[in-house]
């Protein structure tokens, strides 16, 4: 890897229901790679990463909003990697920039802001005219890393999980880091996921265009809280006392929702007895800087 995974740890999940259904739930803390910068991001980072390194690229650009941990995941990889960035920002410049945009320039990365219309025909052909001549020597990354590359390098976080796992569950927003862990899961793990956005419908699409193969994860809908970034009080309370019970932070874009629906599901027995299940910590923690101070207690 082009990064340290040596501070990643598996932390247990303790409470009653567990005990009483026998059922092992732990964290794969992938935030403890980095403080700020962390999570499955850089794993689908990975191989984008590695192929400018080989081919003498000067960087990546990728795309992302004013609080995108793809963002920022970017800008600290490239930095360590010794490459320059470039970030495409959905939407006008802001008076004053989000806490992520400041930690990405901190990183080095440059950025641009689109507007929405700009951003969402990024795609069309010459649409991004104007930075043709300044990528020319950029590896360009989808945003949230949505290619096969970024799916490969999800399927490394396989690597750190035990073979006796029966559950490997993940928030998904791209569905890129589903894709990843279907790709390199063991024959008889079965991959959960908690869609993070409402009304995700095209999940079977994403998937066959990230691995060519069916999707045969299982997934865990209804638990989005509202849409992306939403939040409610029902999963701020649930967010501070996960912590409280297991000193354990979540955010509430991703990770903490996606516990919220395993151990909900635990107790609706949706798991049966005995299942051994690893919940993968996306990092992202930085969100929660938009939170009215107070909110959480870490």
């Amino acid at each position: 890897m082009l990064f340290d995974t040596a501070k990643i740890s598996v932390d247990i999940v303790e409470n009653d229901c567990l005990i009483r259904k026998n059922i092992s739930v732990s964290v794969l803390r992938l935030d403890k790679i980095h403080p700020v910068a962390s999570g499955n991001k850089l794993f689908k980072l990975h191989y984008f990463l590695q192929d400018a390194l080989a081919s003498s690229q000067q960087g990546l650009v990728t795309f992302g909003g004013a609080y995108s941990n793809h963002l920022l995941a970017t800008a600290f990889a490239c930095t360590a990697a010794g490459l320059k960035s470039i970030g495409l920002v959905r939407g006008e410049k802001p008076d004053k920039l989000s806490p992520t945009l400041q930690a990405c320039i901190q990183y080095g990365m440059k950025l641009h802001f689109l507007s929405r219309a700009e951003y969402s025909n990024r795609q069309a052909d010459n649409s991004m005219n104007q930075f043709q001549e300044e990528w020319k020597n950029f590896t360009l990354v989808p945003e949230g890393g949505y290619h096969a590359k970024g799916a490969a390098g999800a399927a490394l976080i396989t690597q750190l999980i035990e073979e006796d796992t029966t559950h490997i569950c993940t928030a998904l927003g791209t569905a890129t880091t589903l894709a990843g862990l279907m790709k390199g899961a063991k024959k008889k793990q079965q991959i959960v996921g908690v869609p993070v956005l409402k009304g995700m419908t095209d999940i079977d699409k994403r998937i066959a265009y990230l691995t060519g193969t069916p999707n045969t994860a299982t997934l865990l809908n209804d638990y989005h809280f509202g849409g992306y970034a939403k939040k409610t009080p029902a999963l701020l309370h649930f967010m501070n006392t996960f912590y409280e019970e297991n000193n354990i932070p979540t955010d509430f874009v991703y990770t903490a929702k996606m516990m919220f629906a395993v151990l909900d599901s635990v107790e609706k027995n949706v798991f049966p007895e005995g299942s051994k299940i690893v919940c993968l910590h996306t990092g992202g923690l930085q969100g929660n800087s938009s939170l009215r101070a107070g909110t959480l207690i870490f």
